[in-house]
Formats: structure tokens, sequence, C-alpha cells
């Protein structure tokens, strides 16, 4: 029997039938015993998330305790019939299907096939490629309203044409469609972390971590939700946590990218950006050598980034507004400063005000600071310890701010440990290399 294009996951030459039990290459059944079918339909649920060893065992074996050769015999099987590469071993922590899912039950071949092309364009992150992903959610949803990831992915696309693009408008849109995700699947863990970088741009970086604590306190393996928690952690101050939830994230998942390099600039921990901040490249680490003394170094990498085409606003003019700021075009660092008045990234603040700081523009340092914490975004440490600010903390305004932030930290640290009870405790120790 033929499957249904709806009725399977679809994977390289492959279709997966749950409902049936049925492996099939070419309409031709595949056999596997029945704990190698389990273990498949686990890899493929994943599609391409790292799956803990912890967690195949108890899904497999439930209550049982069984020897590592039984785990180990069931992938040697599946590689034999899928393919040597189509399972990764992560060593000691877990196994990736590393075939691209390209189909999933209940959802129409056409919007999956759309779903699949934005996601690739998204990835490219120019404004242009996000605009044409955003339509081809669009199109998936108009094939398939109830397909929860398409909502949940055109959200991010709303999201980051606003961010990057400087398109007016798609927040609200980016709200919407999360919302319609949680309504159609509550538990969809892509619309979870998305919804976190919306939340946290858009000041409610506090209630994403009230939000993720009950997740995370329920699903202790979860990679993507630490990933949200690193940068919500970090935009209420919270440091030490934000680079905890790093290191637990990639304890979990090696492959896993989070924004902890932006966490270990806030902290003054320059020279380790470099270790994180990887992919697309913009501005964080030519901030990062500016910061270390390399001045021209960051003001090469800037021209070099500058020249090329399809860069947001936004980045573009935070990246030009640096390099003029490290080429003593004082008043030119001003304007491009000036044409960002409507950003809504609280963080983005942040970097203005050390921009105006080694402009030695103490009032309008002063200024964004407070912009960046009523945007809700706020880090003590960064207040005490940026050499960029060191000019600042004489001033009783700058005190103040400083005050204020380690307030809010401690509100936040305290909503934490209501949210996540003794769990909380996971997040108390940073293991920082030796300075």
């Amino acid at each position: 029997m033929k499957e249904k294009s709806n009725d399977v996951f679809r994977f390289g030459e492959f279709a997966l039938a749950p409902h049936e039990r049925r492996l099939s290459r070419a309409s031709q059944d595949v056999p596997l015993p029945p704990k190698a079918f389990d273990l498949l339909e686990i890899f493929v649920r994943s599609q391409g998330r790292l799956v803990s060893r912890r967690e195949l065992f108890a899904v497999l074996w439930p209550g049982i305790h069984v020897s590592e050769a039984n785990l180990t015999n069931l992938i040697v099987l599946l590689r034999k019939t899928l393919g040597p590469d189509a399972i990764q071993t992560v060593s000691k922590h877990g196994y990736r299907l590393t075939v691209q899912v390209t189909g999933e039950p209940g959802i129409q071949h056409e919007a999956y096939e759309s779903f699949m092309r934005g996601k690739e364009l998204l990835a490219q992150r120019s404004p242009d490629a996000i605009e044409r992903a955003r339509e081809l959610f669009w199109f998936s949803l108009s094939h398939d309203p109830q397909f929860a990831s398409a909502w949940a992915w055109l959200g991010r696309a709303c999201r980051l044409l606003e961010k990057f693009g400087g398109y007016p408008g798609p927040v609200a849109l980016a709200e919407a469609a999360f919302q319609r995700a949680f309504l159609i699947d509550p538990d969809l863990a892509c619309a979870h972390q998305f919804y976190t970088q919306l939340q946290v741009d858009t000041g409610q970086a506090l209630q994403a971590v009230i939000r993720l604590a009950p997740r995370l306190e329920n699903r202790k393996e979860d990679p993507e939700t630490l990933a949200g928690m690193v940068q919500a952690f970090r935009y209420c101050g919270l440091l030490e946590e934000s680079v905890a939830a790093h290191q637990l994230a990639v304890s979990l998942d090696p492959a896993i990218r989070t924004s902890v390099a932006h966490t270990h600039f806030v902290r003054g921990e320059f020279a380790r950006v470099f270790e994180t901040y990887t992919g697309a490249l913009y501005y964080l680490d030519a901030a990062a050598w500016a910061a270390l003394g390399a001045s021209d170094r960051a003001a090469a990498l800037l021209r070099e980034r500058l020249a090329q085409p399809a860069l947001g606003k936004t980045m573009s003019t935070l990246m030009a507004s640096l390099l003029a700021v490290l080429d003593g075009e004082t008043q030119r660092a001003t304007n491009l400063m000036h044409d960002l008045e409507g950003i809504r990234d609280p963080e983005v603040f942040f970097y203005l005000a050390r921009h105006c700081a080694m402009l030695d523009d103490r009032d309008r340092a002063i200024e964004m600071v407070r912009r960046a914490r009523r945007a809700g975004f706020w880090s003590s440490c960064a207040l005490l310890k940026d050499p960029s600010l060191s000019g600042l903390r004489a001033h009783p305004d700058w005190q103040r701010e400083i005050e204020e932030a380690g307030r809010l930290e401690s509100h936040a640290r305290q909503l934490l440990r209501e949210g996540l009870g003794v769990n909380a405790q996971i997040f108390a120790t940073v293991h920082s290399p030796a300075q």
C-alpha cells in the first residue's frame, strides 16, 4: 500500500508511518525489529536534535536496567538500514539523525516543502531573504493553517524583519503568530525558543524567565530552553546564571548555539567573545577587539562588513557608529546614533551607551543606560567594570543606575528561585577560566 503524503514522516529516501509501524523506501517495506523502529521514530521526531542516551533508555526501556550494548546494537542496525552516516554519535552525550526530515504526518506536502525553503532562506539573515522566507511561511499556512511549526517560524521571520530590516509593525504579527503556535501545540520547543527572543527584545525578559522556569523544571535535559535562558538571564543582569545556562546547554548538546558571547562581553570578558561568536559575524567581535585595544583590527572588520550588501538598518547603523567612534568622527557617530532613536532592542541601547562614553559624551551615555534599563536591559556588572564606562562612575546619576540595576537583579533572582525551587541551584556556580 502506498503511503499518503500526510500520513508519514519523510526523510531522505525513506517514509516512516508511526501508526502503521511501517518503514519504507520507494514504497517497498523495510523490515525493522520493534525496538529499532521505536528508536528510529524517536530520532525522526527529534528532527536533528541531539537525543541523550539517558532519554533513549528511559523511553525504550522504562524502569528496566539494560546494558549499553542493547542501545549500541540498535544504532548499528539502524545505520545498516539507513546508511553509515545517517546517525551521528556525539561522544558521551547521545545521538542525532543527520538526514533532513522533509515531511510530517498531518502536514500537506506543499505546506512542508514551502516551510523547509523558508527555513533555509531565514538562515541567510538578509532583509530580502527574511521577507521571502516570511512569504513562504504564509504560503505554507495557506495550505495547512494547523501547522504549528510554520506559525512559530513565521513569528521568528516577523521578529527578524523588525529587528534587522527596520520594517514597522511585524512585532504585533510575530506575537500573534507565536500565540497561534502555542494554541495548536503548547509544548512546541521552537515556539518557546523563538518567543523568548521576542520577549527579551521587547522588554519582557523577566516574563520570559518566569515562563521558562517551570518548563525547565519539567524538562531538565532541554538544551533549547537553556539557550533561551542564556539571553533572558543576560537581559535581567543575571550574568553568572546566563553563563551557567550556556554550560548546561552545551553539556547536553555540544552543537547548540546560544548568545553567550554577548554575556561574556557584558561581563567584560572580551577575549572570551571569540570562543562562541560564530556564524554570521557583524558587530560583537569588532567591539571586543576595540575593547581589547586593537582598534585598527576592529575598524578593518567593520569596514569589510559594512561593504557587504543586505545589512539591516539597525545592525548597519550600530556598526557604522562604532567605526565612526574608532575613526574619531564624533559628529558622524552622533548623527548615526540619532538614527537609531526608534529601535526596540534594549541591548542595543547598552552598546550605544558605550559609544557615547568612548566619545566622552557622559550625559548621553547615562541617558542611553537609563533607556536600556527602562526598555528591559540592565547590568550592574557592566556599569561597574566595563573599562569604556570608567569615566562615568563618579557621577551620582551613574551610581543611581548601578543601584537600580542591582535592585532589579535581586528581584529577578528571587523570581527564579520561586520558579525553580531547589533546582535554582543548578545556576549557582559558573566555571570561568583563570584570568
